[in-house]
């Protein structure tokens, strides 16, 4: 069977990195196997839809250059993909499941069944709906067929619940947790349609992967507990059932329990790959407004659980597919690490194309009403070692583009002591008589007149450095005079003496 994965998630706000990395897995399997990978939106559930958030996902995608080969502005053979516009579906399938007795109807009310959970915690019991109790409740079990046509007919609210076997264990096999067995007397009878006429997850879920010709489920482990409902559901269509592989949690940096949007608000990182406006005036963060680069992000989350077995950390999105193997991924939660995101972002910055980086920062000078005449391709490479993000590069600097106004005060101390005046003067000299003000030529010149006067070099190139920065900082000194040119240089120079005097 050709191998074919979905990403299926529900449109009930921003996607979680937790989605994202469930996505991300699904597509490194799918293109190492020459499979497909689909997108399906659950959004059965109505109640929870909100505006937006199904373009939200496609976009986020579409930035971290995750592709779908089938999704509803993509579709292929297995259409519609929303489930949405699936719904005369499932009613078929949960009919057929009664005729075969592995579902009946439940006539049950809310309040009826509240009464029985009262009862049973009363007693000290929880209440499950099953094998124990199912014959003495209101369904067609216990029902004649015309007392049930009867309440059909008269619009008696129900749902279609799984009859779930009783006295026997079940073998289940998953990818990277092996083999699982389960005792089917602690099941419940779930519902499989809802008494609003739309299908619950479950049966949507089995009849959509089925009819999508799904080879394998890849998904995050808060569904292992729904595994035995799925298999059955696929016994009892005489269906093969899929292969499935449970992913690990993505756990919170401190503490225990899975990554929430509180963490990221506390610690103050994203959880969500595009920043989120909620409808009434909230922002949440996101990677990519946050400066993440969006390779960056998919290195990371693909070590979210797990690793390649070898000492490589930097994955190209073409190198994770011929590296990934469901057989290396944890069974444990896998521990999000906000500087361990930063690292990658770092190399990430590292690598980028310089064209791109400096585009970037033109952008952002751009949106800080900044312009200069200093050749940014010249710039970007000189200050991105000490940078994560493009930002940092005004950060680093920022004094290219800004003549100081005041001086670092620690730096000061140091650096500007009772004869530095006159020293700059003679600096000065130096620099006004020359025509070549090429980084190689101000060195030489000015490194030549100290030597002369067997003078310590930080006696000079301290200050001069302050001089032209305002602190102590920024790639080689005559680098950063030759790209400001000898105007700038001199004015500056001049600036530092008016200073100190």
């Amino acid at each position: 069977m050709k191998v074919r994965v979905r990403f299926a998630p529900s449109p009930t706000g921003p996607l979680h990195i937790g989605g994202v990395r469930t996505a991300l897995f699904n597509y490194l399997f799918a293109k190492k196997h020459g499979g497909d990978f689909i997108l399906r939106i659950e959004d059965t559930d109505q109640t929870r839809y909100v505006e937006g958030a199904e373009d939200y996902i496609v976009e986020a995608m579409n930035w971290l250059n995750i592709p779908f080969d089938e999704s509803p502005a993509k579709p292929g053979n297995c259409g519609p993909y929303r489930q949405s516009e699936r719904k005369e579906l499932y009613l078929k399938y949960a009919q057929d499941l009664i005729d075969s007795n592995n579902a009946y109807y439940a006539f049950d009310s809310s309040e009826a069944l509240n009464e029985h959970r009262k009862d049973h915690e009363a007693n000290g019991k929880t209440f499950i709906y099953n094998w124990h109790n199912r014959e003495k409740l209101d369904n067609s079990l216990v029902l004649s067929e015309t007392e049930v046509k009867e309440k059909i007919t008269a619009g008696t609210p129900y749902v279609i619940r799984f009859k779930s076997p009783k006295d026997e264990t079940l073998h289940l096999k998953d990818i990277i947790r092996g083999d699982i067995k389960i005792d089917t007397n602690v099941l419940d009878d779930k519902v499989l349609f809802k008494s609003d006429g739309m299908p619950t997850y479950h049966l949507a879920n089995i009849v959509d992967d089925h009819l999508m010709e799904i080879s394998h489920v890849i998904r995050g482990e808060e569904w292992l507990p729904s595994l035995s409902l799925h298999v059955l559901l696929y016994r009892a269509f005489g269906w093969d059932a899929p292969q499935f592989a449970h992913l690990p949690l993505i756990m919170k940096p401190v503490g225990k329990g899975k990554l929430s949007k509180r963490d990221g608000d506390k610690m103050g990182f994203p959880v969500f790959p595009l920043q989120w406006n909620t409808a009434d005036g909230a922002t949440f963060s996101g990677y990519r407004e946050d400066g993440y680069l969006p390779e960056a992000v998919v290195n990371m989350l693909a070590f979210l659980g797990w690793n390649p077995g070898t000492e490589q950390e930097i994955f190209s999105l073409e190198e994770l597919v011929a590296a990934f193997d469901l057989s290396r991924v944890s069974k444990g939660g896998a521990k999000f690490d906000p500087d361990k995101t930063k690292w990658f972002q770092n190399q990430y910055l590292q690598l980028m194309d310089e064209s791109a980086l400096v585009s970037q920062f033109q952008e952002f000078l751009d949106a800080k009403g900044v312009s200069t005449h200093i050749d940014l391709g010249v710039i970007a490479p000189l200050l991105k070692e000490r940078a994560t993000f493009v930002e940092d590069l005004w950060e680093q600097g920022s004094f290219f583009f800004e003549t100081p106004e005041n001086y670092d005060e620690k730096a000061t101390k140091k650096a500007f002591k009772e004869d530095t005046p006159a020293i700059l003067e003679n600096v000065l000299t130096i620099l006004n008589a020359l025509e070549d003000f090429s980084a190689g030529n101000v060195s030489e010149k000015i490194k030549g007149w100290i030597t002369s006067q067997e003078m310590g070099f930080g006696k000079v190139m301290m200050p001069l450095r302050l001089a032209l920065v305002g602190e102590m900082k920024g790639p080689d000194v005559f680098e950063i005079a030759s790209l400001l040119g000898k105007e700038e240089t001199v004015k500056r120079v001049e600036n530092a003496v008016k200073f100190m005097s």
